[in-house]
C-alpha cells in the first residue's frame, strides 16, 4: 500500500489550490514532478476502462501563445509552466475498443478469448449510447473526471493550475494538428506556479456549508 497523506494535509493542499489567473513565466514545473502529473493522466479512471482520450501537453512558448490567442487572449497559456489540451476521441469505434482488449491482454496476461464477452458488452454500450446521439457527450464526461484527477495531484504537489473551458476549442484543433481527426479538444489546463501578486490567491472560497451539499444516507 502506497504512504498515505494524513487527512488534514489534503484538505490544506484543496484549501491552497484556486484558479490561478496569473502563472510567474520565470518558473518551471521540474522535471519529476512533471512526469507524477503526466502519470496521474495516465491512470485516471474511465468508464468502462476505455480512456477516450489524448493529452496534449505544451510548453513550446510559441505554440502556447498561439493558444492563448485562441483561450480569448487570457495570459494563463503563454504564461505558464505547462499547458495541457485534453481531447476527447470522438465517434469511440471497434478499433478503439479492440486497442484497449489488446493492452488489456497484455497488461493482464490472459487470453483474447476470455474478453470476448467483455467486448461484446462494450460495443453494446457504445452502439446504444451512438443510436441515442450521446455518444460523444459521454466520452467528453470521461475528460473531466482525468482534469480533476490532474488538478488534486497538483495541489498535492503545491503546483498551480487553471482549468480553461473559456477557449476556442477549433482553433486548439488547427494549432495542435488535430482539425479532420478522431480526437477534439474539450477543455485546458495551465500549470504552474502563481504569482505573488495574484490576488485571488488569497481570497476566501465561496462554497456552501458542507450540510447543505453532502448527503449521509
Amino acid at each position: 500500500m502506497p504512504a498515505t497523506l494524513p487527512a488534514p494535509h489534503l484538505v490544506e493542499a484543496l484549501n491552497w489550490r484556486y484558479a490561478t489567473k496569473k502563472f510567474d513565466p520565470s518558473r518551471k514545473i521540474s522535471e519529476g514532478d512533471w512526469h507524477a502529473l503526466e502519470q496521474s493522466l495516465v491512470l485516471a479512471p474511465s468508464s468502462i476502462g476505455l480512456q477516450p482520450w489524448k493529452f496534449f501537453v505544451v510548453t513550446d512558448s510559441a505554440v502556447k501563445a498561439q493558444l492563448g490567442a485562441a483561450s480569448y487572449r487570457q495570459a494563463q497559456p503563454a504564461d505558464c509552466s505547462h499547458l495541457v489540451a485534453f481531447a476527447v476521441r470522438r465517434n469511440i469505434d471497434a478499433e478503439h475498443v479492440d486497442r484497449h482488449i489488446a493492452r488489456m491482454v497484455e497488461v493482464l496476461g490472459v487470453m483474447p478469448d476470455s474478453l470476448v464477452k467483455f467486448r461484446a458488452m462494450t460495443m453494446r454500450n457504445l452502439d446504444r449510447a451512438r443510436t441515442d446521439g450521446t455518444l460523444d457527450t459521454w466520452q467528453e464526461h470521461q475528460i473531466y473526471i482525468a482534469l480533476g484527477q490532474f488538478m488534486a495531484s497538483a495541489a498535492v504537489l503545491g503546483i498551480d493550475t487553471c482549468p480553461m473551458e473559456g477557449i476556442e476549442p477549433a482553433k486548439y484543433d488547427e494549432i495542435l494538428g488535430l482539425a479532420g481527426s478522431d480526437y477534439g479538444t474539450v477543455v485546458a489546463c495551465a500549470a504552474g506556479y502563481r504569482l505573488s501578486d495574484d490576488k485571488y490567491a488569497s481570497a476566501k472560497k465561496v462554497r456552501f456549508k458542507p450540510e447543505d451539499v453532502i448527503v449521509r444516507i
